[in-house]
């Protein structure tokens, strides 16, 4: 398909600069299982669980070695942090502390988990903290019991309210230099509770409250996917910022483009044979980059189908994950 300048959006605006890197991503998010204890409601994973794409996989420890290499090698002063999470919850993982506390203290860059803090064991949580995990992310999504029971099913809000608690205790009894974030999920069930679930926790010691804008996991969530491409259909579309910042290596040994994908449609390379360097340089890489900025996804079905795009900011609009996280790297290196 051949492109005029009219075909083609803003490449200087869309493009590699700051935090953004052409030579390795700034971003590395480890999908380390897809076992998960809780079934929340605006998550895909209840559907996942029964779908052909769900084996009930654990990352082999391996690849998290082989990518904590590979960033030891090129990532210092490209990636700007290595985050932990998952299609499930990454602490079920049975390897999960060990494989993160080698992260901590090989890769050379900044090491995040994110959690649903429902089972974060002291022992092992302890070792987290003397080891020097940079940051740990809750995501709880409410403020009173009765909430967090409908949005977040099989769990209980005193247990997690409790961990949570407790590991900020842990934080400050040992000094240790670990944000303690807890995040949100703005939705219709719980958009009432959201000053109160900020003033709540930022009252406990929390270092920083997330509010997080509800999206379709990549069009996972079919009746907010709907919403949203009706919303859009007069919207020109934009490039996904994802592209140009992560990668992320799921439980199946997978690298692959999306955080969000449930259907393993993202899918690069099968990473035992390959590198994270290689392929963010690489062909695959160019033409995906090339059909956001041209908005030609006939041979990129799953970025198509899409309708996400508009909830990723890039550096120049607006504040995000991501400026977060380098403010707290700012605040450990003063």
């Amino acid at each position: 398909m051949s492109e005029s300048p009219s075909d083609l959006i803003d490449e200087i605006e869309y493009n590699f600069g700051g935090r953004l890197t052409s030579d390795f991503p700034s971003q590395i998010l480890m999908d380390i299982t897809e076992v998960c204890n809780l079934a929340c409601t605006h998550c895909p994973h209840p559907t996942f669980k029964k779908s052909e794409h769900y084996s009930a996989r654990y990352l082999d420890p391996v690849l998290n070695a082989k990518m904590i290499d590979e960033v030891r090698q090129h990532g210092q002063g490209q990636t700007q942090y290595i985050r932990y999470a998952s299609n499930g919850e990454p602490l079920i993982h049975p390897h999960a502390y060990d494989m993160i506390e080698d992260a901590v203290n090989r890769s050379g860059v900044y090491v995040t988990l994110t959690t649903n803090g429902t089972i974060m064991n002291e022992k092992r949580t302890k070792k987290l903290l003397l080891a020097g995990v940079h940051m740990i992310d809750i995501s709880i999504d409410a403020f009173n019991p009765e909430t967090y029971a409908k949005i977040r099913v099989n769990g209980d809000l005193g247990v997690t309210r409790e961990n949570v608690r407790r590991l900020i205790s842990w934080v400050r009894e040992s000094r240790a230099k670990t944000k303690v974030v807890v995040s949100f999920v703005e939705q219709p069930e719980n958009a009432h509770e959201a000053v109160d679930f900020e003033r709540y926790w930022k009252e406990e010691g929390a270092d920083y409250v997330i509010i997080r804008r509800l999206h379709s996991c990549s069009g996972a969530v079919q009746e907010l996917a709907d919403m949203r491409r009706k919303d859009q259909s007069k919207i020109k579309r934009r490039p996904c910022l994802y592209p140009w910042e992560r990668v992320v290596i799921n439980a199946k040994g997978d690298l692959s483009f999306c955080p969000s994908d449930w259907v393993h449609g993202s899918k690069v390379a099968d990473y035992l044979n390959t590198s994270i360097y290689k392929e963010w340089q690489g062909e695959f890489y160019h033409q995906l980059r090339r059909a956001h900025l041209t908005n030609d996804y006939q041979n990129h079905g799953f970025c198509g189908n899409c309708p996400d795009w508009e909830s990723t900011r890039w550096p120049s609009q607006g504040r995000s994950y991501a400026d977060m996280v380098e403010e707290f790297i700012e605040e450990e290196n003063l």
